[in-house]
């Protein structure tokens, strides 16, 4: 487990993490979401001891992993802006990383690049930038890390090789109990990964939510009447959102599926119908509650 108290890291004037208090549980996969320049990075590298707090802790299993060297070898930065050895090739990395990590394992390190189709002999500077973000994600995963620390760790990737990487970290978790904890400015990139999500918002923690417990208690509902209903006609309902086409409303709404829908069923509807929420539509109902615009604080 991952623990952090009054974390902060300021450079010169600028406070880029301010006093961040948050826990990030084994074997399951934290998303950390936030616009550029929210502090996203600079956390990150605390996190995996590659930058020292100016105050506060960062504790893995109970250890300050700061100048922690057997803890280290538990823990895998792979950072937005990739950095390879000069002329390097994905296996003379693999040889590096093999001096530091003790369970990097070489037969999968193979048997991945050959699925993804990466010649382990070529310089990486030759690759596209998929290919480099693929080839440092496969060291990643290799290094028998048990926490994996990715800055924007879809960038550049196409949707196929998006998919099997996340298809990669849901075996590890299963496995071995690796923990991913996953950066991003992009919400739609960790909706169907993440077990736990926080909001970076200027250095500081706005809400960090069990992703299941935000869904719970707000419902989306989708339906259509023989005459116009506005938002006045549904008093009875905590409405979080209210959109209107003629007859046709979808409304988002804070209390149990069976109330919202008994109110919707007293209007008579021609049709009314349960839709899933995005993780983008809790994030905009969670955030618009604390007085926030998600997509002023990350698009």
């Amino acid at each position: 487990m991952i623990a952090t108290e009054k974390l902060t890291k300021r450079f010169d004037d600028t406070v880029a993490v301010d006093s961040v208090d948050t826990v990030m549980k084994d074997g399951s996969v934290f998303g950390l979401i936030g616009s550029n320049g929210a502090g996203k990075s600079t956390f990150l590298r605390m996190l995996a001891g590659v930058l020292k707090p100016d105050s506060g802790t960062v504790r893995i299993d109970g250890e300050d992993i700061w100048e922690n060297a057997a803890l280290k070898e538990r823990c895998f930065l792979v950072p937005d802006e990739l950095s390879f050895f000069r002329n390097a090739t994905p296996q003379s990395m693999a040889n590096y990383y093999k001096l530091y990590y003790s369970k990097f394992d070489q037969a999968r390190f193979e048997k991945l690049t050959s699925a993804f189709g990466l010649y382990t002999g070529k310089r990486i500077s030759t690759f596209s930038k998929g290919m480099k973000r693929q080839t440092a994600l496969i060291l990643a995963v290799c290094s028998g890390a048990d926490y994996i620390f990715c800055d924007e760790a879809f960038d550049g990737l196409d949707p196929v090789a998006r998919q099997s990487i996340k298809s990669i970290f849901v075996n590890d978790m299963q496995e071995r109990s690796m923990t991913p904890i996953i950066a991003s400015h992009n919400l739609r990139e960790l909706e169907d990964i993440c077990d736990h999500v926080g909001l970076l918002h200027k250095g500081g923690i706005l809400f960090s939510r069990d992703l299941d417990d935000m869904k719970l208690g707000i419902h989306k509902v989708h339906a259509a009447f023989n005459r116009q209903y506005n938002k006045e006609d549904f008093q009875t309902l905590e409405i979080l959102r209210f959109e209107q086409r003629g007859s046709l409303i979808t409304m988002t709404a804070r209390g149990e599926a069976e109330d919202i829908m008994r109110a919707i069923q007293e209007k008579l509807p021609i049709f009314a119908e349960m839709l899933p929420l995005s993780l983008e539509e809790i994030f905009i109902c969670e955030t618009e509650v604390k007085g926030y615009d998600i997509k002023k604080l990350i698009f």
